[in-house]
């Protein structure tokens, strides 16, 4: 089911439209999903989850990719409902890029994919949470640091931001 940006939701409609719990549905009928916690077994997104998503009116949800055995935060994304079907599909992090307009499958070129162990929604149902395993060389961040938050506020007022963390690679 292709991604029509005429149908998402736009302030005042309902949390979800017909048209992403269609795609949800289809994703959860697949024989596989991969999506798993480890100590809740394969999970997959229910009616009951679907009820307290809430894409912005461009039809994204932000997500926070989190390591799963560190919890460090390692990027924030966005995911519109065909990435996060993707996800599901392939047990990897897969997002929606807002400058290309299109899907990205993260690490796909560089090797540094992320396997989704468990997907969490917040209190108000208009933040993903994602916990990962980091593949490859544990980057995260396109600049080759772990996380995509290496960097400090300046402590002063001219100041340019401060690099926390040393890269990982080069």
């Amino acid at each position: 089911m292709a991604h029509d940006p005429a149908r998402c939701r736009s302030v005042g409609e309902p949390r979800h439209s017909k048209w992403w719990v269609e795609v949800f549905r289809e994703a959860a009928r697949r024989p596989v999903a991969l999506l798993a916690d480890t100590t809740k077994g394969l999970a997959v997104l229910t009616d009951a989850q679907l009820d307290v998503l809430a894409f912005d009116e461009r039809g994204l949800i932000p997500a926070v990719v989190q390591q799963h055995d560190t919890g460090e935060v390692l990027m924030v994304a966005w995911m519109d409902a065909p990435a996060l079907e993707r996800t599901l599909q392939l047990g990897e992090a897969v997002f929606y890029s807002r400058s290309r307009r299109e899907q990205w499958h993260k690490g796909a070129t560089s090797g540094n994919t992320q396997r989704v162990l468990d997907l969490r929604i917040d209190c108000d149902g208009d933040v993903l949470l994602v916990l990962v395993d980091q593949q490859g060389d544990g980057v995260a961040c396109h600049t080759g640091q772990r996380s995509c938050f290496h960097r400090r506020l300046p402590d002063g007022p001219d100041g340019p931001p401060v690099d926390a963390a040393p890269p990982l690679a080069t």
